[in-house]
């Protein structure tokens, strides 16, 4: 009967394990995408300065 209550509470640790690292990951994606797309409007602006300053 112990191993039948060992098994739900492992079951449980993963579920909430699991849900737990989406969370933390789908968050973590979304701040690498923000910085990447604030990375290329950067670029893109210093780009379109140099060479409205130049021409």
């Amino acid at each position: 009967m112990d191993n039948i209550y060992l098994y739900a509470i492992a079951l449980l640790m993963l579920i909430v394990g699991f849900v737990t690292v989406k969370k933390i990951a789908g968050c973590l994606f979304k701040t690498v995408l923000i910085a990447i797309l604030l990375s290329v409007l950067g670029v893109l602006y210093y780009y379109w300065k140099t060479m409205t300053t130049v021409g």
